[in-house]
């Protein structure tokens, strides 16, 4: 079926990208408030966000735990035949979370632009792993 390229070899591009879409956020956990703020209306806010310490532990927690998750993902691509056991489960996380972002951005009426992009960070990997996980049997 994927003659230009090795199942393995798919499944872990997937896993790095998952790895880097989520890995890449644990930058907001250093990231000056301001800064973060001003990039966070840019990316979609829908108005000022208001200088709220709730709101900035929030935004480290969101970062940190998001930072994690690409861990388990980058870890998984790096010796995909050691973790075996949990990349379905990564796979299908993934698109759990695709789905749910998908659901609550048109619910939500969010412009198409930037939502999508975190759609496809969890669907598109998510079925990749899932069609590709045979290859460590």
């Amino acid at each position: 079926m994927l003659s230009f390229i090795s199942k393995i070899t798919l499944l872990r591009l997937a896993l790095l990208g998952a790895g880097l879409g989520w890995g890449l956020t644990v930058v907001g956990v250093f990231l000056p408030w301001d800064f973060a703020v001003e990039h966070l209306e840019l990316f979609g806010g829908s108005g000022p966000i208001p200088d709220d310490p709730m709101l900035n532990y929030w935004l480290r927690m969101a970062a940190g735990a998001f930072g994690i998750v690409g861990v388990f993902f980058l870890i998984s691509a790096w010796k995909p035949s050691q973790y075996k056991n949990i990349i379905p489960l990564l796979g299908w996380l993934s698109l759990f979370e695709g789905t749910v972002l998908l659901y609550y951005g048109f619910l939500l009426s969010l412009d198409f632009f930037p939502f999508i992009v975190d759609v496809a960070i969890g669907l598109i990997p998510g079925v990749v792993i899932l069609v590709c996980k045979d290859a460590l049997d």
